[in-house]
């Protein structure tokens, strides 16, 4: 077994398997890697909203005749007390924050950051695993680095300690980070939610426990 990551966080977390970085050149690339390596099982565990990796995994998979299982996480619903809007994209996001100054907090990818650049009457508060560089241009931000998981108390605190009035998030689903979605419901903050991407229409299991169930009688059916 092999965890293959892209490389995005500069320290990422420790793992117990054997670990490679990098891209692997795309769908041909990822294709020679899966027969030269003679893999039988490819597992699409990305975040829900890399979509390229998701459909090169899908693609490569076709080409070597590699089993795929993508495992996605359900989206978060809106319950009653959110406030949420919901946008297409990054661009969308900015509008939707509206012409008046607000504090608001950018729980995003460092890559999504840059757009924000475009509405320097807000004042941020922006969160990441690594430092984000080049800083935004925009005259007020603050930089927080952390690696969730996050609970909905210490959120709680962030956003009261900060005084947020609207948060610009994705829908990643699961536990690590809904607690910013929390607080935010307790407290009347907007949230500005992006839309998932569309992805391939594959095999496809709904946690990690599960997926692992899974390998693992996939893995015995074929006496691995």
């Amino acid at each position: 077994m092999t965890l293959s990551l892209a490389g995005r966080t500069a320290v990422p977390a420790r793992q117990p398997v054997p670990v490679r970085v990098g891209g692997f050149g795309g769908v041909a690339g990822l294709a020679e890697h899966l027969r030269a390596e003679r893999v039988g099982l490819l597992v699409d565990a990305t975040h829900p909203y890399a979509a390229t990796i998701s459909a090169h995994a899908a693609e490569a998979a076709r080409i070597a005749g590699v089993a795929l299982l993508a495992v996605r996480r359900p989206a978060w619903q809106r319950v009653e007390g959110d406030d949420w809007v919901e946008v297409a994209d990054v661009r969308a996001a900015v509008a939707a924050l509206g012409e008046v100054p607000r504090r608001v907090f950018l729980a995003l990818g460092r890559q999504e950051v840059a757009g924000f650049a475009e509405a320097p009457r807000h004042s941020y508060l922006i969160r990441s695993v690594d430092p984000v560089e080049p800083k935004l241009g925009v005259p007020r931000a603050v930089y927080l680095l952390g690696r969730g998981p996050f609970d909905a108390g210490e959120e709680r605190a962030m956003l009261e300690g900060h005084r947020i009035e609207a948060i610009v998030c994705k829908n990643s689903g699961g536990d690590a980070t809904y607690g910013k979605i929390v607080a935010a419901r307790e407290l009347g903050v907007r949230v500005v939610m992006l839309a998932r991407p569309v992805l391939p229409e594959v095999p496809s299991i709904g946690s990690v426990a599960a997926a692992r169930e899974w390998v693992g009688h996939w893995a015995a059916r074929r006496g691995v």
